[in-house]
C-alpha cells in the first residue's frame, strides 16, 4: 500500500504444503508459513529508509524408512528476522551510499548477523561504476543436525549436534553504460569467501558413525556480462554470461576425506537468451533460452535448453499462462553423480492463473 509518494507499506504471506514419498526412502509431510513486512520511507531529498521483518514457521513430519532416518521424526521449527537500510545521496545524485545489516533468529544456533553495503558512482554520460561487500549465512537444517544411518544403531553417520551456520563474505565490482534509451550493458566481477562448510569427519571413536561438521572452507570467483536491448516498442531482448571458477580446502584439524570435491559442482560456464515480445490482445510471448557448461566431478554433460510462455491479460487483474520447460530434449541430467539411478530433468508443461487485487 502506498501512503504517499514518500511512504509504500509491503506485506506478503503464504502457506505452502507438499508431500512426498520416495520409494526406499523417506515420506513427509511438509508445511511452511511464511510472512514478510516492508515499509520504505524517504525522510528527505537525499535519504530513504527501509525497515522489515519476517516471520516462518515449518511443521515437518517424516517416515523414516531402514536406510536413514531423521530425529525426531516430527518437528516444528521457527525463524525470525529483521532488517534495516538507509541509502544516502551525495554530490548532487553523483554518489549513492547503501548500507544495511539483517538480524536472524534460527532454532539451532541463535542470532545470525548479515551486514552489507554498496556505493554506486555516476560518471560522465550514462555510466555507472560500483562496489559492495556483504556477509551472508546459510543456517543449519534438518540434514546437518539431525540426519542418522542407518534409522537404527549402530550408525555409519549422524547429524552434527554443534553444526554451526556455514558463512560467506562477498566482495563485487561492476560497470554500467546505457549508450542509448535503448541499450544497456554491465559487466560486474565477484570473489566469494566461504566457511565454515560442510565436511563429513570420522568419528573420534572407533567404530563410531562419521559426523556431519563445519570442517571445510571455500572461494569462488569470476564475471557476469549482460546485455539490454529494446529491438522495438514491442520485443526485447536480455543477453547474459557468467564464467566462474569454485574451490574448497579442509581448514585446519579436519579429517575429511568425501565432501572437498563435491562442493564443486557448479559449471564453469552459463549463457542466458531471453527474448520478450508484447503481441496484440494483450499477450505475451516469452522464450528462455539457456546454455550450462558440463560440471566435471559428476560427469554431467553440457546442456542448451528453451522455455516459452504464453501469457493473456484479459484484465489488469487476471492472467493465464502457457508454460513449457525443457523443450529440447525429451529429458536431460543437471546434478547429481553419474550413476543409473541418477534422475533427469523432463520436459514439462503447466497453467497458471494469476489474479491480483
Amino acid at each position: 500500500r502506498t501512503f504517499s509518494p514518500d511512504s509504500t507499506l509491503t506485506i506478503q504471506t503464504y502457506f505452502d504444503y507438499s508431500h512426498r514419498a520416495l520409494p526406499g526412502s523417506i515420506t513427509e509431510h511438509l508445511g511452511i508459513f511464511d510472512l514478510d513486512v516492508q515499509h520504505r520511507l524517504r525522510v528527505a531529498d537525499t535519504f530513504d529508509f527501509m525497515w522489515g521483518g519476517s516471520y516462518r514457521t515449518m511443521n515437518d513430519r517424516v517416515r523414516n524408512p531402514a536406510v536413514l532416518a531423521f530425529y525426531p521424526p516430527n518437528a516444528s521449527r521457527e525463524w525470525f528476522s529483521g532488517f534495516v537500510q538507509g541509502e544516502r545521496s551525495l554530490m548532487d545524485g553523483g554518489l549513492r551510499l547503501i548500507a544495511g545489516v539483517k538480524l536472524e533468529h534460527n532454532p539451532y544456533t541463535g542470532t545470525e548477523l548479515q551486514p552489507s553495503a554498496r556505493a554506486v558512482w555516476k560518471l560522465v554520460g550514462h555510466q555507472r561504476v560500483w562496489a559492495a561487500i556483504s556477509r551472508a549465512v546459510r543456517t543449519p537444517s534438518r540434514i546437518d543436525r539431525e540426519l542418522f544411518a542407518p534409522a537404527a544403531p549402530p550408525y555409519a553417520l549422524a547429524g552434527g549436534p554443534t553444526f554451526r551456520s556455514e558463512k560467506l563474505l562477498a566482495y563485487e565490482l561492476g560497470y554500467r553504460v546505457e549508450p542509448s534509451p535503448d541499450l544497456s550493458m554491465s559487466v560486474a566481477t565477484f570473489y566469494h569467501d566461504y566457511d565454515d562448510l560442510r565436511s563429513l569427519e570420522p568419528s573420534a571413536v572407533p567404530g563410531g558413525p562419521s559426523i556431519i561438521a563445519n570442517g571445510l572452507r571455500g572461494k569462488s570467483y569470476g564475471a557476469e556480462a549482460s546485455l539490454d536491448y529494446r529491438v522495438t516498442a514491442a520485443w526485447r531482448l536480455k543477453l547474459g554470461y557468467t564464467a566462474q571458477r569454485v574451490s574448497s580446502s579442509q581448514q585446519p584439524g579436519s579429517l575429511d576425506r568425501t565432501s572437498i570435491r563435491s562442493q564443486v559442482l557448479d559449471p564453469n560456464s552459463t549463457a542466458l537468451l531471453h527474448s520478450q515480445f508484447d503481441l496484440p490482445a494483450k499477450t505475451t510471448l516469452d522464450f528462455v533460452a539457456r546454455y550450462v557448461g558440463r560440471i566435471a566431478f559428476h560427469n554431467v554433460p553440457p546442456y542448451t535448453e528453451l522455455d516459452v510462455r504464453l501469457g493473456w491479460r484479459p484484465t489488469d487483474a487476471l492472467e493465464l499462462a502457457l508454460v513449457g520447460r525443457n523443450l529440447l530434449d525429451a529429458q536431460h541430467p543437471e546434478f547429481g553423480a553419474d550413476l543409473p539411478t541418477r534422475r533427469e530433468m523432463e520436459r514439462s508443461f503447466n497453467a497458471s492463473c494469476t489474479w491480483r487485487f
